[in-house]
Formats: structure tokens, sequence, C-alpha cells
């Protein structure tokens, strides 16, 4: 197919079938070029084949030996932090493009609404977490008109759509977001929560933001949150703000303690957010999920067009 960057995906689970999905659905500048597991039984890779995608169940020493490896400008990693080492380090070695959607953080954290562009031309891009892509840009947004001195997210989703990979890293998850609160979303100090809900039926993703600041009112701050949901909205279409933006202000006469920045005074925010999964291979509740895919897509559709738009010049 011409006018397309060929992809490939490395993981065959829920995240890697759904992303290819996605891709075949609905991207104008990707093709996909292989989908890769390790179980050559898997349901990815059967509806793969079913959907005339090819496939390997070797891993990347079968992606490499495929015929369209060296025409692939793009590879999706969803495996895990610690197989995205070697994954990256052979990928980035033939000069294709890495987006990680695991822990690892081995490239700089892209949250595609807030620093979607600033990244463009690095060879490894880390997609954070679902938590993260979920509340950092809420984080962002109030940044982006007060100081945030403290910002707290709690993410909750269903347990039925954490897989192996998602258990397997709860610690790189808490790190990881924690980390991008601060280096994407702006604030001095934050905190990440994630919760694995066994209720049934199970439940969509909730995900609640706790940002403290100083700087800008009320009316500011909700403003600009509600144009930054409006922005992930717009490729992730089961994002939506729970309940109206609540505030409660401190001042000199009850401040905040925060541990390693002393007394706060200002405006706590509190922003509950609710995300759907699009159902596209996933149940809709895996709303965690499809926040991942789709922001992988959003990414990789910009590096894509960026590197189709030069061989056009």
């Amino acid at each position: 197919m011409s006018g397309k960057v060929k992809a490939a995906i490395i993981g065959s689970g829920n995240i890697g079938t759904d992303l290819m999905i996605k891709i075949l659905r609905n991207s104008d500048v990707l093709e996909i070029a292989a989908l890769v597991g390790i179980d050559p039984k898997s349901d990815g890779l059967d509806r793969a084949r079913r959907l005339g995608v090819a496939t390997t169940h070797e891993g990347l020493a079968g992606l490499k030996a495929l015929s369209d490896w060296g025409e692939t400008g793009i590879v999706f990693d969803a495996t895990s932090a610690s197989a995205h080492k070697a994954h990256s380090a052979a990928v980035i070695g033939e000069g294709k493009v890495m987006i990680d959607l695991t822990p690892a953080a081995i490239g700089p954290y892209v949250i595609p609404v807030v620093n979607g562009d600033a990244h463009l031309d690095a060879p490894n891009v880390n997609m954070v977490t679902c938590g993260g892509q979920a509340t950092i840009p809420i984080v962002a947004a109030v940044s982006s008109v007060a100081t945030v001195h403290y910002a707290e997210i709690v993410a909750s989703i269903s347990s039925r759509s954490a897989g192996p990979g998602t258990r397997a890293n709860i610690d790189e998850f808490t790190e990881t977001t924690s980390r991008g609160i601060k280096d994407v979303g702006g604030a001095a100090k934050g905190k990440a929560i994630i919760i694995l809900n066994p209720a049934e039926p199970p439940m969509l993703m909730r995900d609640t933001v706790f940002t403290l600041s100083s700087g800008a009112d009320e009316v500011a701050i909700e403003a600009a949150i509600e144009a930054m949901v409006a922005k992930v909205n717009a490729y992730v279409p089961g994002y939506r703000l729970k309940q109206k933006v609540q505030f409660e202000r401190f001042g000199s006469n009850n401040p905040v303690r925060i541990p390693g920045l002393g007394s706060f005074e200002g405006i706590k925010t509190s922003v509950f957010l609710e995300v759907e999964g699009a159902a596209d291979y996933l149940p809709a509740y895996a709303g965690n999920l499809d926040i991942m895919t789709s922001a992988a897509l959003a990414t990789a559709e910009k590096i894509a067009a960026r590197r189709l738009a030069k061989e056009a010049a």
C-alpha cells in the first residue's frame, strides 16, 4: 500500500491485538506489516491470520525473518518492561522507531495532547502507562494556568482488564506514572496509585486526579481542564469527566502540609474521570487498555506523517 508507513507490533495479547485492529480500521498513514507473538495458538495471532496480517510466533527473531521487515519503519512493543530492553536495542539498531507500550521508560514519555510533537525524531518513545495517559493531561492542564505543587492520581481498573503484563509490572506502573506526573504534567511532586477492582459486572476505568496549586483561580483551572478533556476525547471517545470539577481553598488559617514541600496555601482541585473503551477488540470496560492503544496510535501517526512529509519533500 503506497502512502503509508509499515508498522509491526510485538506482543499478540490484548493490547497488541487491539492496536492491530485500530490500525486496520482507522489509520490513513500506517499499514500493519506483522503481529508478533510467542504462542502460535494465541487468539491475537489467529485473528491476525484471519485478517490477512503476517504473523510469527518466534518473537523478534521471527519478525526480522519476515519479508516486510526491511520496509518496516515503526515497531510497537506491547510485551513487558523487562523484554522491552532487548527489543528496543535490536529495533533501534536497525534504524526503526520504537513505540513502547510497557513501563520500561527507555525513551522520553509521550502524552499525545501534552507533548506529542516534542519527540517526533526520538528513536524510542514511551507511552507511560494507562493511568498516566488518562491523568497526566489533567495535571498538565492545571499546570498550564497555575503552579502545581503536588499531584496525586488514583487509577481504578477492572481486574478482568489487567492481564499478566499489567500484573507483572505494577511496581513499574507506579514509578513510571509518578515520574510522568512531574516530567510531563509539570507537578513539583507526584504520586500514583493503581487499584485492581474485582467487581462484577466489571467496572469501567475510573481515574481521580488531585492537584494542589497556586497562581490561578477556579474559573481558569476548570476551563483548562475542560479544554484538555475535549482534546483527549478526540482520539479516545470514551474519555470524559464523570462529574463537575471540585475545588477547595486553603489559606494561612488552614494550610496543607506536603511532606518534603512544606506548608501550602492555594487550591485543591479534584477531577473525576471515566474511560470507556471503544470495544474494537477488548470489552468496553477495558478503557485502561483502550486509552493506551489509542495514545500509541495517535503518536505513531504523528511520527508516520512526519516521515511521509519528509519523503514527499
